[in-house]
């Protein structure tokens, strides 16, 4: 009777672990979890991006970025001098730039780059991963999952991602980002965890390279991250010349 009961035990364990592994293994499901932990759904940051040519020179960039839900989001050229007020919108799949002695705001596309370097407009200004993506497959290797995202739309900037996520911490280590062809655009790394205060740890520094832009390196460092709630009428249009009043 008692090794009947063992067995009986065992085989309830093995099914649980079973199906405990099925939901584990859920791409979308990790993908969304690694949204949540890399930021809120209504925040405000800033970012220093630098830009570092094959010969050493750099050029550098300081942003104040804020978002809300899954699909606005807009960020404010603090400096240099020369970019002081620009700023770039994003709705959804649309995006505008600002300039200051332009005064109307201009469309761009999530492929340009209004800083040049490797980052993109859609790096730059990213919506939620699982915003942009289906998981389509998932592999697992001792401390890291490796998910296959296909673009949920055409107008996403990269046809399909290849991300490996940390198994224990699920934030993002390395993405490679391909186009529809299947060739390499860039690949991006993740790490530097800090702690930025309430709940929210997770990489604070970014790097890219590209093998389209050989030699060529970009850089994003985040200094700050912190949940804020913001009015609608900071991601329209009319806004766009009064995003610096947000950091009085």
């Amino acid at each position: 009777m008692h090794r009947i009961l063992q067995r009986i035990i065992c085989s309830v364990v093995v099914v649980f672990l079973h199906t405990g592994t099925a939901f584990a293994l859920d791409g979308n499901e990790i993908l969304r979890q690694v949204d949540a932990n890399m930021q809120p759904q209504s925040y405000e940051m800033y970012r220093k991006l630098i830009n570092v040519e094959p010969d050493g020179k750099k050029k550098e960039f300081v942003l104040y970025t804020v978002k809300t839900g899954q699909d606005k989001m807009v960020a404010l050229f603090i400096s240099p001098a020369s970019e002081e007020g620009r700023a770039t919108l994003r709705l959804g799949d649309n995006m505008w730039l600002y300039i200051p002695n332009v005064g109307k705001p201009l469309r761009i596309t999530s492929l340009q780059s209004v800083i040049g370097g490797i980052f993109n407009n859609s790096d730059i200004l990213r919506l939620d991963y699982s915003v942009e993506y289906d998981a389509t497959g998932i592999s697992e290797q001792e401390k890291t999952y490796q998910l296959d995202l296909k673009a949920k739309s055409p107008s996403v900037a990269y046809d399909h991602l290849k991300m490996t996520v940390d198994k224990e911490s699920l934030l993002p280590l390395d993405i490679e980002c391909y186009a529809v062809s299947g060739m390499l655009i860039k690949t991006l790394h993740y790490s530097k965890i800090q702690d930025f205060g309430d709940g929210m740890v997770r990489p604070s520094l970014l790097e890219t390279d590209s093998p389209l832009h050989k030699g060529y390196r970009s850089v994003m460092l985040f200094a700050k991250v912190e949940k804020k709630e913001f009015a609608d009428e900071v991601f329209t249009l009319n806004y766009m010349s009064r995003i610096n009043e947000l950091r009085k």
